[in-house]
């Protein structure tokens, strides 16, 4: 299936909303494709501009969603009118209530000791139904041999659809690219981010207002100032000053 993108600073973002985006991993489901799924703002492309690495996973992901309503604004500069913000918490919320028709089965990866747990009593309330399939909160590092061998025993026992991973940029992206070949019986990979923490209620989301508005940066840093100082206070000027280079042609970003 061939899915449009638009160009943001190199990274190929994909032209959609919420209801194209399901709609094209359910079709990818039942063609029996297999991907990833990358949940990006402008940390992640700010990221990507000194990580080669990183701007290969993009390139290379099923769907890279527009997290932040500056992919959005990007796209639609550039002639996109199509595309809408599809936001990691509610990409997770609408895959999976629409899942429970399908039968798809859940897996939850990330977060801090009880947290995935937490999510998936969550999940069991609020869509009857769901197929949450298993849980598994890794250490703050690389899995070492046992760990992965464990992990491995899980998934080949519970065959995930969807298997979600909660953990930050780049480091979600970067296990999602390793861990497809790994875990062979896992579907499809998505990279939600803090949704695993927004989804509980353990981190409060901004106001429905700042997200329309792009201000949703701004109370995250109130919320937690220390952590995100240098990714919002550094990152986003950054950005903004490449993206209007990139808009009036004074420099070239391609995609290749």
């Amino acid at each position: 299936m061939e899915i449009e993108k638009t160009n943001v600073l190199g990274v190929p973002i994909s032209v959609i909303d919420q209801t194209r985006a399901r709609e094209i991993l359910f079709d990818a489901l039942r063609r029996g494709e297999r991907g990833y799924v990358t949940v990006t703002g402008v940390h992640g492309v700010t990221e990507a501009q000194r990580d080669p690495t990183l701007r290969e996973i993009f390139r290379r992901a099923l769907l890279v969603t527009p997290d932040g309503m500056p992919m959005v604004w990007m796209g639609k500069l550039q002639g996109e009118q199509s595309i809408e913000r599809v936001y990691g918490p509610d990409l997770m919320l609408n895959i999976c209530e629409h899942s429970v028709r399908e039968g798809h089965r859940h897996f939850f990866y990330g977060g801090v000791p009880g947290v995935a747990e937490q999510l998936r009593d969550q999940f069991e309330k609020r869509f009857p139904g769901i197929r949450i399939v298993g849980t598994y909160t890794p250490p703050f590092r690389r899995l070492n041999d046992d760990e992965v061998r464990d992990l491995q025993t899980i998934v080949r026992a519970t065959r995930p659809d969807f298997f979600w991973v909660g953990l930050s940029t780049p480091k979600q992206e970067k296990f999602m690219a390793q861990y497809m070949s790994i875990l062979p019986e896992a579907k499809i990979f998505i990279g939600v981010g803090a949704a695993f923490d927004l989804l509980t209620g353990r981190v409060r989301q901004a106001p429905k207002w700042m997200q329309r508005s792009g201000l949703e940066w701004f109370f995250r840093l109130t919320q937690e100032p220390r952590r995100l100082s240098r990714r919002y206070l550094i990152n986003n000027p950054l950005f903004a000053i490449r993206a209007a280079a990139q808009l009036t042609g004074v420099r070239k970003y391609g995609l290749d």
